[in-house]
């Protein structure tokens, strides 16, 4: 009898073992290679690409260096040294410069030869060379002033954070005293000299923290000068307003001009020409609001007009480069629920017209970052819903999409995949709205599932074709559960007014185009309206709570991560003052009051609650503070509703360190488990 039922769990073990590697696992999501683009080699013939591995045990991922053909081929890995490469560019005199461990090193374009270039305390990030190849740019922190524990060297264990004016913390990070300052210095091919810190003593950052980076610093097309973004604000002003500018430094005599001092919204992306006397950069027209139309704008240098190229167009730029010619530019741009590429043909004439748009990729990808073009052909990095990044090359001509690397070609052999259909729904006012829907592996159509209503961020960012490692489509379906994703109400991609119809307006048309799609699903037979979840993070997180007291018994089970539950508590504690005065419509003591406030917030509609919950947060997380889920989960408590609170003391806003991923993906499906699958 032992040795039978010792048998038989064996034999269930194995069946279980081989099954569980037939679909996603969070296990198996965090073994992906990571991969992102570098650059082309000079002669246009490889590319350069990274792929970054994580070590569960270590808790830390590595990124290594790896080179194929831009025909297709046999990748070839580079660099093996612990640590992580990255930064790639061609150097003057046709080798690879790259960062590694905070220092520039030169090496062969096979990896071998590696050199140190710099060496300077604290290390360095963002290099670039001059066209000229005499001098170097890159970026560094730099302490232009004192914390309080630094003023009292008699209290070395002292710890506190503190602040004589708002920015007293931004995203996952308090003040400091420490800015991002933008460096040049000269290069003679072994060694960088004459360093020189070009914004010496100010109190601003460039990159742009916590997002910007190699993009918002550049040599002009001589050499002679820089253009670095920055916000030259400081205190509440700087709370208040998204007005960076394109800043101008001519090296030879120190000076620095304001190229975009008309242009109250985002400046950034300063990119000049490869040839002639043009700046190309992506603008925004309104101050305070961070999802405004981009648009792409160029500038005659000599002339100081500019010129903006997709005034007319509906959609908004992503990112660009300038084609090797000089003659277009291309660049990203989302488009009814997927990411592609397109093309400006420039004028001869900018005072006659501003160029002509064409769509250059069609298909169910997100195309996500540009890498390099290299003749007819565009390298960028491609994902879709079942797959993540891998890089691929366009025809720039015909379109056609050919893929490149295969880093997780293995991976995805050996699971099922999903069936990921796209629908078109009416919304309750008459619009029509695009609807992702994603099928668990091996999808019965005669059989009923558990589906899951998924609650986009952003605001305003896409629901696409993206593939993310933690809200993961994949994995989600690959748990029993169908997956509705709607492009509700402020997302990207169908033009500008539909982006821009959810401010001001958070819990209304939004929060019914959610309820149109469940609804909408809650028809086909094969969904079980009666296991029906709401799961979504920060935007998503607060349409889950709004979804909780308007739901009217459609939901089973929620999940709310880093989402906004009281938005006058929020006003109170956020750092980011402008999302909040533009999206909320200001501070909630003007008279008249804001009517978000009344009919926007979450908290005022808890009397309905009545649906297990799951809170997760951050304790970093100062965009959206964490104790907006303690209050939510103290009133799912107090009103006996079944409710579920996870708290991540060393993570922000999103959950990145590998064993915490872990965790919050075991306790998303366990409490979905419990509450929603059976």
């Amino acid at each position: 009898m032992t040795n039978r039922f010792a048998l038989f769990v064996l034999s269930f073990a194995v069946v279980y073992s081989v099954s569980a590697q037939n679909v996603m696992t969070p296990e198996l999501l965090w073994k992906l290679g990571r991969v992102s683009g570098e650059t082309i080699t000079p002669d246009g013939k490889s590319v350069i690409y990274g792929v970054t591995q994580y070590n569960m045990e270590a808790n830390k991922g590595e990124r290594n260096l790896y080179s194929i053909p831009v025909t297709g081929g046999e990748a070839k890995q580079i660099t093996s040294t612990t640590g992580s490469e990255g930064g790639v560019q061609s150097t003057p005199s046709g080798r690879m410069g790259f960062l590694f461990n905070g220092q520039w090193w030169e090496a062969s374009w096979d990896g071998t030869n590696a050199k140190q270039i710099s060496n300077i305390e604290g290390g360095i990030d963002n290099v670039k060379y001059s066209p000229d190849g005499k001098r170097i740019l890159f970026s560094q922190e730099v302490k232009i002033h004192p914390v309080v524990t630094e003023l009292y060297a008699d209290l070395p264990k002292a710890n506190a954070h503190g602040g004589d004016d708002l920015m007293y913390r931004h995203w996952d990070s308090w003040e400091d005293g420490a800015y991002n300052h933008v460096f040049v210095a000269d290069y003679n091919g072994t060694a960088i000299r004459n360093v020189k810190d070009i914004m010496q003593g100010e109190s601003f950052d460039s990159p742009q923290t916590p997002f910007g980076g190699a993009e918002d610093i550049s040599f002009d097309a001589s050499g002679t000068g820089v253009f670095y973004v920055c916000k030259k604000k400081s205190g509440k002003a700087a709370a208040v307003s998204t007005n960076t500018d394109i800043y101008y430094y001519t090296i030879a005599t120190g000076t620095t001009v304001n190229l975009t001092s008309d242009g109250p919204g985002y400046d950034t992306q300063p990119d000049p020409a490869p040839k002639d006397n043009w700046l190309a950069y992506t603008s925004m027209a309104r101050d305070g609001y961070e999802a405004d139309k981009n648009d792409l704008v160029v500038l005659n240098i000599s002339t100081g007009k500019k010129y903006n190229l997709t005034k007319n167009w509906d959609e908004t730029v992503e990112s660009f480069c300038w084609s090797s010619d000089g003659a277009k530019i291309y660049f990203l741009a989302v488009n009814e629920g997927t990411e592609q590429l397109f093309e400006i043909l420039l004028p001869k004439d900018f005072e006659k017209g501003s160029g002509v748009i064409r769509q250059i990729t069609n298909g169910d990808f997100d195309l996500n970052s540009i890498v390099g073009q290299a003749g007819d052909w565009m390298v960028v990095s491609k994902s879709d819903m079942n797959h993540a990044n891998e890089l691929a090359r366009v025809n720039l001509k015909s379109g056609e999409v050919v893929a490149l690397t295969t880093v997780n070609k293995s991976a995805y052999d050996a699971i099922s995949l999903s069936r990921i259909d796209k629908v078109w729904m009416k919304t309750t006012d008459g619009k029509k709205m695009l609807t992702w829907v994603i099928y668990p592996p091996g999808f019965d159509p005669s059989k009923k599932y558990p589906t899951l209503l998924y609650c986009q961020g952003g605001p305003q960012s896409a629901v696409s074709q993206f593939y993310s490692f933690r809200w993961n489509f994949q994995l989600m379906a690959a748990n029993g559960y169908i997956v509705v994703a709607a492009n509700r109400r402020g997302l990207p991609g169908f033009g500008t007014k539909w982006n821009e119809d959810i401010s001001k307006d958070w819990g209304g048309q939004a929060i019914r185009d959610y309820l149109t799609a469940i609804d909408s699903a809650s028809t086909w037979n094969f969904v079980d309206k009666t296991r029906l979840g709401a799961v979504g993070a920060s935007y998503g997180g607060y349409a889950v709570y709004m979804l909780e007291g308007l739901g009217d018994g459609r939901f089973k089970s929620m999940i709310s991560h880093c989402g906004l539950f009281d938005l006058t508590s929020w006003y109170a504690s956020t750092e980011e003052l402008w999302f909040a005065n533009f999206d909320v419509g200001g501070p909630f003591w003007e008279q008249p009051q804001p009517k978000s406030y009344k009919e926007s917030n979450p908290i005022n509609f808890v009397d309905k609650w009545n649906t297990p919950i799951m809170i997760v947060e951050g304790e970093r997380d100062y965009r959206v503070p964490y104790t907006q889920g303690l209050e939510a989960f103290q009133i799912a408590q107090l009103k006996g509703i079944k409710s579920r609170l996870l708290v991540f003391p060393d993570e922000g806003h999103w959950i990145l360190k590998p064993q915490n991923s872990l965790l919050w993906h075991r306790e998303f499906y366990r409490w979905l488990d419990e509450t929603l699958k059976n």
